[in-house]
This record gives C-alpha cells, structure tokens and sequence, in this order.
C-alpha cells in the first residue's frame, strides 16, 4: 500500500496512507474528523468520471496512517501536505477539503503559497476563526468546545455516537439520505482512530485562520449546508466570500455538516461545473 514518511517518533516513522487514482489534472482531497479518506467516495466517482486524477490520504492519527502521540496541529498537518504534494510532484493541483480538511487547504496556501494549485475548494468550512472572542464575536463559545473535550475524555465511544447524530441530522434525515448502515460505518472507522488524535483535534478547530484566508490568491469554491449544526453557517461560510476575492459560495439548503454524503448531487454538480471553469 502507498505510504508517504512524513516525520519520526521514537525511531519509527510516521506514514501517511494515501490512494492516487485516475489520469488527468490532479485534485487533492482531505478528508474531515473523524473519518478517512475513503469518506469521498461519491466524489471520487464523479471525478474519475469526469476524467480527474483523484488523490486521497488519511490525516495522521486517523484511517490507515500512523497514529502517532504528537503533530495535531494545523503547521503539521500542512507540512504533512506538502510532503505529500512533493513525494508525488504534483502540479496545477485542485486542493479540496471537506470540514478539519478546509483548515489544511487554508494553512497550505497561507504558508506555502499557490505555486503548485490552481483552485481551491472548501466544503463544510472552519475557517476563518470559529472561536468567539472580543475581535471576532460571530464565533462560537470556547465553553462548547470544552464541553466536547469532557465528553470525548469521559466516553469517546459514546461521545462519536452523538457526534454521527449532528454529523448527518440523523432527526431529519435518517431513513432518506443517510442510512443506519452508513452511521454505523463511520462509527467503526471513527472508534479505530487514535484516542489521542480525536482529543487534540478538537483545539485546532479554534485556529484563527484569517491571516492565511487574506493570502488565497486562487479561484475557490465554497460549499456548506444551511443546517449545519457542527459548523454553523453564519459563524463560518456565510463570511468567506467577503474575505477570499472572488470566491463563489454554494449553500445546500437543509444540508447537515456532512453533505458529501447526504447531497451528492447538489455538491457534485457544483464541484464539477467549478471546476470546468
């Protein structure tokens, strides 16, 4: 299987499964807490389709990379990235993240600039500072991401559990978009994830990524449910457009935080005609 070393612990390397499918212009997908990069199935087949070169990898600590005790970071998981992109010599690349993706897309660009990327796209969107403080008051309460920490230390079986229920809405969309099989899935992959990464994870979605959204020199796409009760909309989407020039921002109306899975064909269709552009 295809790894790529990306640091050392203890002597040991730290690897970062990935997938590399397809020929054509390369789109580089990340994948969201606390999945894999198997989670974008149903874009990987559109894509492939549409004649793109589709590459996937799992976030260290999570799917089938290294699970090591440090790097839960977004400097990390962007050098991660970028070694990624320098082992397989990727160029004119469409960098798409979905949920803890769209930070590293967001972080790569600020740090390492769009040499290597012609387009970006964001799909269910942290940035840019989901944090509420005096200077930034449409973000969410640091108390909430408190209360997550308690519950992932005291039950994280339990915790992921109620996470899947505002994941997919499961209130609203159990039985027609989302199936228990498909819960229950994403609960196993979620459980084999590293206790420690799923813990530490939970700070970096309080990263103030504004200083890198000011530097996006390149066309993007931006996708977010209106129901999204993970990342609420007004505290994330609904501001980028004011802050990354001439980015275009699709809302999927009565999409939950995961609609790669529950609006394939909303999002797919958005994806593609942005990316003929």
């Amino acid at each position: 299987m295809p790894y790529v070393t990306v640091g050392q612990e203890n002597g040991q390397p730290i690897e970062l499964f990935f997938e590399d499918h397809g020929q054509g212009q390369p789109v580089v997908l990340i994948h969201g807490y606390p999945l894999n990069g198997r989670s974008w199935e149903r874009q990987e087949a559109a894509l492939l389709q549409a004649g793109y070169r589709v590459v996937t990898y799992d976030r260290r600590g999570f799917g089938q990379s290294s699970q090591p005790s440090s790097g839960y970071d977004y400097d990390t998981f962007a050098a991660d990235l970028d070694a990624l992109l320098s082992h397989l010599n990727l160029q004119d690349v469409i960098l798409g993240g979905f949920s803890m993706g769209t930070g590293e897309v967001t972080r790569y660009l600020g740090r390492y600039g769009s040499s290597r990327v012609s387009k970006a796209v964001l799909i269910g969107v942290i940035p840019p500072y989901l944090l509420k403080t005096a200077d930034n008051p449409e973000g969410v309460d640091a108390s909430v991401f408190e209360g997550i920490k308690d519950a992932i230390r005291k039950d994280r079986f339990a915790y992921l559990t109620d996470f899947f229920d505002n994941f997919y809405n499961t209130d609203k969309l159990k039985g027609t978009r989302v199936s228990d099989e498909v819960i229950h899935a994403n609960f196993n992959l979620a459980a084999r994830a590293s206790a420690i990464a799923t813990l530490r994870c939970v700070d970096t979605w309080l990263e103030d990524f504004r200083a890198d959204v000011a530097k996006i020199d390149v066309p993007t796409l931006i996708i977010h449910g209106d129901a999204d009760r993970v990342l609420p909309i007004d505290s994330t989407a609904r501001r980028l457009p004011a802050l990354i020039q001439g980015s275009e921002l699709v809302v999927v109306e009565d999409g939950p935080h995961n609609i790669l899975w529950t609006f394939p064909e909303e999002v797919n269709t958005a994806l593609l005609n942005f990316l003929k552009k």
